[in-house]
C-alpha cells in the first residue's frame, strides 16, 4: 500500500511556490526564469525520488519510472497566470511526485510504475497546452511560429530551453492512463462540505465576437427614434443573453461577456461600433449547439435593424468526457476513507483535456477556500490537500494490482 507523507508533500508545494513567489501567490508564467527554474527543482527531486527525469523541447518534464515497462502517468502543470495562486497545477504535480516516491518507499514489487509529468504553458501565455498538445504530437511547428504574448515570440523564449534529441513522447503501451488532481477553482464543494469531487467531464468552450455598426450623431441633439445606435443594439443582445440563457442550458452551463468596447466612447456622441465578447460552456455538444443557435438568430434579427449586425468565432473547443471507470475507482477510494464524492464537470480547461482524446484519463478535485483561483488568494486547507494525496494514492494502489479497470 502506497503510504504518503503529508508533512513532505506539504514542505514540496511550499518550497516550488518560492520559485516566482509574489506575495501570498505566484507569478510564475511559462518560460519565465522562474518557471525554468521551478523545473530544474522538480527534475532533481525526481531524480531523488527514484525516477529518471527528462526535459524536453518545450520544457516539459517527465520522470520515468526505470524500473517498470508500463506505468500510470500522473501530473498537472506548475506554470501558473500572472500574479497567480500556489496551488493551480502544482498540486497536481507534487502529488504525483509524492505517490511515485511514496510507492518506491513502500518496497512491494509491482510491475505497473508510476511516472510523473509537469506539462508547459497549460495557461496559455503563449500557446494554450503547449506542453499536453507536442507530447501528443498534437501541435504543428506553425502554430508555435505564430504564438507570441505582448511582442514575445514563443520561439524566441524556447532558444533558451536546452535541445532535447530523444524527447519524450506519448506512448500508450508504456502509459496506462492519465490521472491529473488538481483545486477546483470554484466554490461547489466548500458549499456542498465534500472534500473530494471526482470530474465526470470538462466543457466544451465557445467564444464569439459581436460587432454592430451604427452613426455617431450628437446624444444632446439626435431624438431617440432616429439615432442609429450600435451600443443600444448590442445590449439588446447582451439582454437577451441574461434573459433566455438560463432556460436554454443546463444547470451546469456557463456563459460570460467579458469585454464590450463602444466608439468612439464618447459620453455626448451616439456610438457607431460596438464590440462585445460572448463565451459559453457545457460538457453536452447538443446544448452548445443550442446556445449558439440562438445567438445566431438575434445577431441576423440585428442584422435586419438599422445597425448591421455580424458575429465572428474565436474559439472552438470541443466537450472531453473523462473515463468514467477511472472515475469509479477514484470514488471508491474516496468512499473507502469515509467520503463521499461529488460528481461533477470542470468549467476550466486542464491537460487532461487533450489527454483524454489519446488514452484514458481522469480528475480529481479538492475544495478551494472560498472558491478562489488565479488570485493570490488561492488556497486549499493543509488537511484536504493531504486528504485528496492519499485519495489518489488508494486510486493508483488499485489500479497498479488491477490495471484492467483502465481500460474497462
Amino acid at each position: 500500500m502506497i503510504s504518503v507523507n503529508g508533512d513532505r508533500l506539504l514542505s514540496d508545494l511550499r518550497e516550488l511556490a518560492a520559485f516566482g513567489r509574489f506575495k501570498t501567490g505566484v507569478d510564475r508564467v511559462a518560460l519565465s526564469p522562474a518557471d525554468l527554474e521551478a523545473r530544474r527543482w522538480l527534475m532533481q527531486r525526481m531524480q531523488q525520488a527514484g525516477l529518471k527525469p527528462h526535459m524536453d523541447e518545450v520544457a516539459n518534464i517527465y520522470g520515468r519510472d526505470p524500473n517498470a515497462e508500463r506505468a500510470l502517468l500522473i501530473g498537472s502543470h506548475t506554470d501558473t497566470v500572472p500574479r497567480g495562486g500556489w496551488l493551480d497545477g502544482a498540486l497536481g504535480v507534487v502529488y504525483a511526485l509524492e505517490i511515485a516516491r511514496a510507492a518506491r518507499e513502500g518496497g512491494q514489487p509491482s510491475p505497473i510504475g508510476v511516472d510523473v509529468v509537469s506539462f508547459q504553458d497549460e495557461e496559455g501565455t503563449y500557446l494554450a497546452f503547449l506542453g499536453s498538445r507536442t507530447f501528443c504530437n498534437d501541435l504543428t511547428a506553425a502554430e508555435i511560429d505564430a504564438a507570441r504574448s505582448g511582442g514575445v515570440s514563443l520561439r524566441s523564449l524556447l532558444s533558451a530551453v536546452p535541445p532535447a534529441p530523444n524527447p519524450v513522447r506519448i506512448d500508450t503501451a508504456r502509459q496506462i492512463c492519465y490521472l491529473e488532481a488538481h483545486i477546483e477553482q470554484g466554490p461547489r464543494l466548500e458549499q456542498a462540505g465534500r472534500r473530494i469531487g471526482i470530474v465526470s467531464g470538462i466543457v466544451g468552450i465557445r467564444r464569439f465576437r459581436i460587432r454592430t455598426r451604427g452613426q455617431a450623431d450628437h446624444a444632446g441633439t439626435t431624438p431617440m427614434a432616429s439615432r442609429r445606435d450600435a451600443g443600444a443594439a448590442l445590449f439588446r443582445i447582451a439582454s437577451q443573453v441574461a434573459r433566455e440563457f438560463p432556460d436554454l442550458g443546463s444547470k451546469d452551463t456557463l456563459w460570460n461577456i467579458g469585454s464590450i468596447v463602444f466608439r468612439p466612447g464618447a459620453p455626448n456622441v451616439v456610438p457607431n461600433e460596438g464590440e462585445m465578447v460572448l463565451e459559453f460552456r457545457d460538457t453536452d455538444p447538443a446544448i452548445l449547439d443550442v446556445l449558439e443557435r440562438q445567438v445566431r438568430e438575434w445577431v441576423d434579427h440585428s442584422n435586419r435593424g438599422p445597425c448591421p449586425t455580424d458575429m465572428e468565432q474565436m474559439a472552438l473547443i470541443a466537450p472531453t468526457p473523462l473515463a468514467q471507470n477511472l472515475g469509479a475507482v477514484l470514488a471508491s477510494s474516496a468512499k473507502a476513507r469515509g467520503e463521499e464524492p461529488v460528481h461533477m464537470p470542470s468549467g476550466a480547461g486542464h491537460d487532461a483535456m487533450v489527454m483524454g482524446r489519446f488514452m484514458p484519463a481522469a480528475m480529481l478535485f479538492v475544495p478551494s477556500i472560498g472558491g478562489r483561483s488565479h488570485d493570490i488568494t488561492e488556497d486549499t486547507a493543509e488537511a484536504d490537500i493531504v486528504f485528496g494525496c492519499e485519495v489518489l494514492a488508494d486510486a493508483v494502489d488499485r489500479l497498479r494490482a488491477q490495471p484492467e479497470l483502465a481500460s474497462a
